[in-house]
C-alpha cells in the first residue's frame, strides 16, 4: 500500500472541498500540515483544525492578494528558523464577535479570500494570520506555505489561490511526525502527500526554462560545441547547455549533468570532471553537457560543498527541462555516481544507459 497519494489526487480532492495533509521534508522542519483551499472555508473545517490538529490556524496567500490587501510583515528582518512569512495578524471588519471562534476565524478567511474584498474590510491585529508565499511557489522555497498556494492554484484556478494550514500536533502537545501522520490520515480519512512531490510533479507539468541565447564555441583546439544559455524563468538564474553534433531524438545520446563550482572547477587542479566530460563526447563526436549554475553552491569550497554534494530535485529538473528542449528523449548518463535521477522519465527521458569517468 502506497502511503503517500499522487498529487493528482491531492488536486482532486481539494477541489472537492475536502483536507488533506501535506509532510515536508525530514531533514527541515518533518512537520505535517492539514491544508485546505481557502475558497472552501466553513467554520467546521476550521473547528476540525483547532480541536484535531491544534497547531496555528493561518492563510497562505500569493503577493497579489498580499499587496491588494495592504498587509504588512511581522518584521521586515526575519530571523526565523526557516523564514516563515508571516504578516501581522487580521480579522474581518464586520460579522464577528471575538474573532477567536471557528466561525468568526471562518468569516475572516472568507472574506479575506474573497474575489472583491479590500484592505478597508480587514482590521488588525486579529485571530487569522496571514503567510506569504515566495513567488515561484514550491520551485523557489520548499514550504507549506509556498505548497498550499501552489496547490490551490492547481485546485481551483489563479482567482483565489490561497490556502489555509495548520501544523498538525500529538495528543501530549507534541509535533506528530511522519508516523504519527500516517495514523492521522487513517483515522480521519484524509490523503497525503510530501512538498517534494509537489515539487516533482510541478517540474514534469510546467516549463520554466527559456534559451535566450545560442552560439558557437571553441574548446581546446579543435573541439567546436554549440552553447545555448538557458534562463530560469523564476529566479532568472541563467544556465549553459554545450551540445556536440547533431542531436536526433531517435538517438541515445551523451549527457553529462554538471552542478557549477567556481572553487572545484576552476581552482582545483585535481577536479577534471568537466575536461573529461567534453573530452568523452568529443571522442564520440556527439553529446550534451548541461552545466547548471545555482549560485549558492558556486563559491562552495570543498569542504563545505560536502554536505550538498547531491544535486537537488530542482536542479535536476532544471537540467530535464534544457535536455527536452533540446530534442532529446534517450541519453547515456556521463557519472560516477551511484545514485539515480529521481523522476527523469516523468520529463520524457530514458537514461538507456551510463558511462564512467575515467
Amino acid at each position: 500500500m502506497t502511503i503517500l497519494s499522487p498529487i493528482e489526487d491531492i488536486i482532486e480532492d481539494l477541489s472537492l472541498g475536502k483536507m488533506v495533509v501535506i509532510v515536508d521534508d525530514e531533514n527541515r522542519e518533518n512537520e505535517g500540515d492539514l491544508v485546505f483551499c481557502a475558497s472552501s472555508v466553513d467554520s467546521e473545517k476550521i473547528n476540525f483544525m483547532a480541536k484535531n490538529a491544534r497547531g496555528l490556524i493561518c492563510l497562505a496567500l500569493d503577493k497579489k492578494r498580499f499587496d491588494k490587501l495592504n498587509l504588512k510583515l511581522m518584521t521586515e528582518t526575519n530571523h526565523s528558523r526557516h523564514r516563515t512569512a508571516f504578516t501581522v495578524s487580521i480579522e474581518s471588519k464586520h460579522g464577528v464577535t471575538t474573532g477567536i471562534s471557528a466561525k468568526d476565524r471562518a468569516k475572516t478567511i472568507q472574506v479575506a479570500s474573497s474575489l472583491n474584498c479590500k484592505a478597508s474590510n480587514l482590521v488588525s491585529p486579529g485571530h487569522i494570520f496571514p503567510l506569504l508565499a515566495s513567488e515561484g511557489g514550491v520551485l523557489v522555497r520548499a514550504g507549506h506555505t509556498e505548497a498550499a498556494v501552489d496547490l490551490a492554484r492547481l485546485s481551483v484556478g489563479d482567482k483565489q489561490p490561497y490556502g489555509v494550514i495548520c501544523e498538525i500536533m500529538n495528543d501530549d502537545g507534541t509535533m506528530a511526525r511522519f508516523n504519527d501522520l500516517v495514523k492521522f490520515c487513517k483515522k480521519y480519512s484524509l490523503k497525503m502527500s510530501s512538498i517534494k512531490d509537489l515539487i516533482e510533479y510541478r517540474l514534469r507539468k510546467e516549463k520554466f526554462v527559456r534559451c535566450i541565447k545560442t552560439d558557437s564555441i571553441k574548446l581546446g583546439t579543435k573541439n567546436i560545441f554549440k552553447m545555448h544559455v538557458y534562463k530560469n524563468l523564476i529566479d532568472f538564474t541563467e544556465h549553459i547547455a554545450l551540445v556536440k553534433g547533431k542531436i536526433d531524438s531517435d538517438d541515445t545520446i551523451l549527457v553529462r549533468m554538471h552542478s557549477l563550482n567556481i572553487f572545484s572547477d576552476l581552482l582545483n587542479p585535481q577536479n577534471k570532471n568537466l575536461s573529461k566530460a567534453i573530452e568523452i563526447i568529443a571522442k564520440r563526436e556527439k553529446g550534451v553537457i548541461v552545466i547548471i549554475r545555482n549560485p549558492k553552491k558556486e563559491l562552495q569550497t570543498k569542504e563545505n560543498s560536502k554536505k550538498t554534494v547531491k544535486k537537488t530535485l530542482k536542479e535536476y529538473g532544471v537540467g530535464a527541462q534544457i535536455l527536452v528542449d533540446l530534442g532529446l528523449k534517450k541519453i547515456e548518463l556521463i557519472t560516477n555516481s551511484k545514485t539515480n535521477i529521481i523522476g527523469i522519465d516523468g520529463f520524457g527521458l530514458k537514461i538507456q544507459g551510463v558511462k564512467k569517468l575515467k
